[in-house]
């Protein structure tokens, strides 16, 4: 049996790279023979350069940045002929923030407009910029402050916009042009995991700050917050709204931001799958597995498991998940394409660690196999 496994990361656990291992070890448990492809995956989030840098090569080289609570953090640029590949969660990932120093109000994504900097220092005239697995809820702008824009409230007083999410909430006017000058000429692609506009039930702060750390008072606050930093920036030339645009909630917000200086948002898990060839190795196999930590509604508005799901069912390849937990109905998943979820562990419960985690899933792959391979 010819078997391809693609897996996002399981956050706070495994990579997709530790993820994608873990099954093959429990899979080969129960059939040595069977044929395995692994293809870890990412969907603009974390593991984004490191997936695209596996297939294109390229140039990687760290940057000295401001974390996302303001502490010094390293993080990455690959240049692969004249374009650079950014990861947001770089510059402002919730891995870099330790959970009892988590504070979606305060977090900024300052450091990600210092590795577009350092990108078009390095001479990129294309910047694909991944979304997703951020700690910041400023709606991109701490990335604007980086790369000189700024704003004022109504008394004239300048705003920190590099300040976090809930300090926006006072501003009145915001001058993009400085930034917009920084990236002019310069065409930048907004490669996110989800497709949330900034605002509302499934926005940046409604849909996304709660597992960055914050209580239901303070996901009001930065929905408030973001809501009168949109309406100070307000429409677009053209007359659109770039609130309401697909993908401007992803990374707390940095889809907007991104858009403000003319951006084009693409499906990071798109992008990703073009670059890895994911279409034609499913082709060649009988069966897919893919997954991640949490298979949530999330999992269905643009994340690896969903694009993968689609690019099999084209194909007419079954698909199995194999998650750290499953909250998604066998209704909703089976018109996705596929065909059987599985939590890693029995009771439901993620593993706190990574070799737990690596294990459970081993575990479960290896029952997994006992029923798919014969």
């Amino acid at each position: 049996m010819r078997v391809l496994i693609a897996p996002d990361d399981f956050k706070g656990t495994l990579s997709a790279v530790e993820a994608a291992e873990a099954i093959a070890i429990g899979w080969r448990l129960h059939a040595p023979d069977d044929t395995l492809t692994l293809i870890p995956m990412s969907d603009g989030g974390p593991g984004f350069v490191r997936a695209v840098s596996t297939v294109l090569g390229g140039d990687i080289a760290p940057v000295g940045l401001r974390g996302p609570m303001g502490e010094t953090a390293i993080g990455m640029v690959l240049m692969v002929d004249g374009t650079g590949y950014v990861e947001s969660a770089h510059g402002c990932g919730l891995a870099l923030v330790h959970p009892d120093r988590r504070d979606a109000r305060a977090a900024t994504s300052y450091g990600v407009g210092q590795l577009i900097a350092a990108a078009i220092d390095s001479g990129a005239r294309r910047i694909v910029v991944g979304l997703g697995g951020t700690a910041s809820t400023d709606g991109g702008a701490g990335m604007l402050a980086a790369l000189g824009a700024t704003a004022r409230d109504a008394a004239g007083s300048p705003i920190a916009l590099e300040a976090g999410g809930a300090a926006l909430a006072g501003v009145v006017t915001v001058d993009l042009a400085p930034a917009r000058a920084r990236v002019a000429d310069v065409e930048i692609v907004v490669a996110s995991d989800v497709d949330s506009p900034l605002l509302g039930s499934r926005g940046a702060a409604r849909g996304f700050a709660a597992q960055k750390g914050a209580d239901d008072a303070a996901v009001e606050q930065l929905e408030a917050a973001l809501t009168s930093y949109s309406r100070a920036i307000g429409r677009r030339a053209d007359g659109k709204d770039p609130a309401v645009a697909l993908g401007a909630g992803a990374g707390g917000g940095l889809g907007y931001g991104l858009m403000l200086l003319g951006g084009r948002r693409v499906p990071g898990i798109e992008t990703v799958m073009g670059v890895l060839g994911l279409e034609a190795a499913i082709g060649v196999s009988d069966l897919v597995i893919t997954g991640e930590g949490c298979f949530d509604w999330q999992s269905l508005r643009g994340k690896v498991v969903s694009g993968v799901a689609a690019a099999a069912l084209h194909q007419g390849r079954p698909v199995v998940v194999l998650a750290g937990r499953v909250e998604v109905g066998k209704r909703e998943y089976v018109a996705l394409g596929i065909t059987e979820a599985h939590a890693a562990s029995a009771d439901g419960d993620v593993p706190a660690t990574p070799a737990e985690a690596a294990r459970a899933l081993a575990e479960r792959a290896a029952r997994v196999a006992s029923q798919w391979s014969r």
